[in-house]
């Protein structure tokens, strides 16, 4: 005979059959504190557990043998005596611990330490259980699961009794129960262990998901008025729904606080802490709103993993329909139309001569004057959102009409265009026009371009459509390039670049030019000069200058005799006049400076402030601005 013993703790029950598999939380649960899930991949198997979460010997074979274990997410590879099965989540490539129970009754096949849990906190502990035998079982699973404090005191056991294998497949069942964690207790451990014996076939399990979850008293939320839990509103509308929620005796203290999810998880809203509060959407966005009321105790009130929740009420915000049509369409007589439309699962038409349409894009073959107007379209969405559109249809007849023909400018002139027919003109593009709405406006393009006039008659809706091309010869641009400065005897090569449409181009003058008609000729000058390059084209002429320095060879000779006689009188060196930028500077023995001259525009005499300097050998420096110095001795004799 099987007994059946209930003791009622507050707002959980715990049911110690051993034909129930289902001692968990009667009343409102919290978010998982802990989620176990033993992981996923693309590999068949994971690795090993952690050291001491089992005392079960880790294979990576598709079927372990007795007391051992492996960490796979499919037993598709078994054979016949398992039955083929994924995570109990269904997750892709989501593994889990499969197990081939041991004939030992005092080893245990998984243990682990848990913490962050709340002290003073009822948790609800659950784990997923299936027993993986197909048709005979000679002993079925059968486990002891056992929470304790770190330091072994144990605050809760539940048996899951005998679970049977299933004939027509693998069936997951969750298996757990609840226990209070002590005062300054935040870390508890789980000991999974089998009761049955091994042997085969017997005793084959797979575990997955393995949770620790805040268990409170019973929270149960609804929309005031209607008592439901969810509600449907069509985007753009303001509304406001009231909420409430009753919470059984359980708590103490009791905190409460809203809870709303939009997609990225649950936060609190500010001032929602009471069992009612009002939601007020404005000018609603489409989307799924999602509340709750979170309870506590006020004490620990503080942590998310010491409350429990509510269940969901669910806003959903549908999209109003995104209405697109054909738009407005101008017609001549004779012409179809095809009225277009997306964005719903209904759509009505309304227009002119009776017209009615429930198609979603329906025709008129042939217009009439008696088709213009205004065209109405009402569409529905599946969830009843409506939005409406409307488009008009303009019927009349095409004006004969004349544009001059195609032609040719120079940059920075104009031409006038002309057209003719109609009583009013809309050119475009704009750029470059005198005007857009007159015959004959002026065109001045910078650069090539295509107009195009639409002709209007008395009724301005067929407008007859022609185009004219403007090209536009861009002026000639010439750029001789940088100066230059060579040394005289040297070659340099001129870097000229020339600009616009069908240009030639030249050089003046041609003394020193290797070619005076390409631009990059070699310059070979024997003195400084100025090149000038002509770019020429059917618009004009354009030029520019650059000027080679031709810096000359400086002799600089050691020895002259200022004495008068008319012969050496002066330090004479050849070609240091062109070099206006140049220091001559000259020392004497001790160091004295006795000569200090920008250019050379007058050579020296051998004097120093008006003195006659003595017989004797000078030191200079001479520095002629380009890169180029020079230093040495010079002797005067007298």
């Amino acid at each position: 005979m099987k007994f059946l013993t209930a003791i009622i703790f507050g707002f959980c029950l715990l049911a110690f059959t051993p034909l129930s598999y289902a001692q968990l939380c009667t009343g409102s649960l919290g978010d998982p504190v802990v989620s176990l899930t033993f992981g996923a991949g693309t590999a068949t198997h994971a690795g090993t557990l952690a050291a001491g979460t089992t005392s079960y010997t880790y294979s990576s074979a598709d079927f372990p043998t007795d007391g051992s274990y492996t960490i796979e997410n499919t037993t598709a590879g078994a054979g016949t005596v398992w039955w083929s099965t994924t995570d109990h989540t269904g997750n892709t490539g989501g593994y889990m611990m499969v197990v081939n129970a041991s004939v030992s009754k005092t080893d245990y096949f998984y243990k682990s330490t848990v913490s962050g849990l709340c002290p003073g906190t009822t948790y609800e502990f659950a784990a997923w259980v299936v027993n993986l035998l197909r048709s005979r079982d000679i002993s079925p699973p059968d486990i002891t699961f056992s929470i304790s404090t770190t330091g072994g005191t144990v605050l809760g056991t539940y048996n899951t009794g005998t679970i049977p294998l299933n004939a027509t497949g693998a069936v997951w069942k969750q298996y757990g129960f609840f226990f209070t964690t002590p005062a300054n207790v935040s870390d508890v451990v789980i000991q999974m262990t089998n009761n049955s014996s091994g042997g085969a076939p017997a005793n084959d399990l797979a575990l997955d998901d393995i949770t620790f979850r805040p268990c409170g008293p019973i929270a149960t939320a609804d929309i005031v008025g209607s008592g439901a839990t969810s509600q449907t509103i069509c985007a753009g509308n303001n509304t406001t729904v009231d909420l409430e929620a009753s919470v059984s005796t359980g708590y103490t203290t009791p905190q409460y606080q809203w809870q709303v999810n939009t997609g990225s998880g649950w936060t609190d809203i500010a001032g929602a802490t009471s069992t009612k509060t009002t939601i007020t959407l404005n000018n609603a966005t489409t989307g799924t709103y999602l509340y709750r009321l979170s309870v506590g105790e006020a004490a620990t009130f503080a942590s998310a993993q010491c409350r429990v929740a509510s269940n969901v009420i669910t806003l959903t915000v549908n999209p109003i329909p995104t209405v697109t049509t054909s738009g407005d369409v101008t017609l001549c007589t004779g012409d179809g139309i095809t009225f277009t439309a997306t964005g719903g699962t209904s759509y009505l038409w309304t227009g002119p001569n009776n017209f009615s349409s429930t198609l979603q894009n329906p025709s008129i073959p042939s217009v009439t004057t008696a088709n213009a107007g205004t065209y109405t379209l009402m569409v529905t969405s599946s969830s009843g959102c409506s939005a409406s559109a409307s488009l008009n249809v303009t019927v009349g007849a095409y004006p004969a009409a004349t544009i001059s023909p195609a032609t040719t400018i120079c940059e920075g002139t104009g031409t006038t265009l002309t057209a003719t027919g109609g009583t009013t003109y809309q050119w475009s593009p704009a750029t470059g026009l005198s005007g857009t709405t007159i015959a004959n406006p002026v065109a001045n393009p910078t650069v090539t371009t295509t107009y195009t006039v639409k002709v209007y008659d008395a009724t301005a809706t067929c407008p007859a459509i022609n185009s004219v091309k403007i090209t536009v010869l861009a002026k000639p641009v010439a750029n001789a390039g940088f100066d230059k400065k060579i040394t005289q005897g040297q070659a340099v090569t001129l870097n000229g670049t020339a600009k616009g449409d069908n240009v030639t181009y030249y050089w003046t003058p041609v003394t020193g030019l290797s070619s005076s008609t390409i631009l990059n000729p070699v310059a070979t000058p024997a003195d400084n000069i100025t090149y000038t390059l002509h770019v020429v084209s059917g618009c004009g002429t354009a030029t520019d200058d650059v000027f080679v320095r031709v810096y000359k060879k400086i002799t600089i000779p050691n020895t002259f005799t200022p004495n008068n006689d008319g012969i050496n009188d002066t330090w004479d060196i050849d070609a240091l006049d062109t070099y206006p930028d140049a220091t001559i500077q000259v020392y004497n023995r001790y160091g004295g400076m006795v000569l200090n001259s920008i250019g050379y525009g007058k050579p020296w005499d051998g004097r120093f402030n008006g003195q006659n300097l003595p017989a004797g050998t000078y030191y200079y420096v001479i520095d002629l601005k380009n890169g180029n110095k020079f230093s040495g001795w010079v002797l005067i004799v007298r």
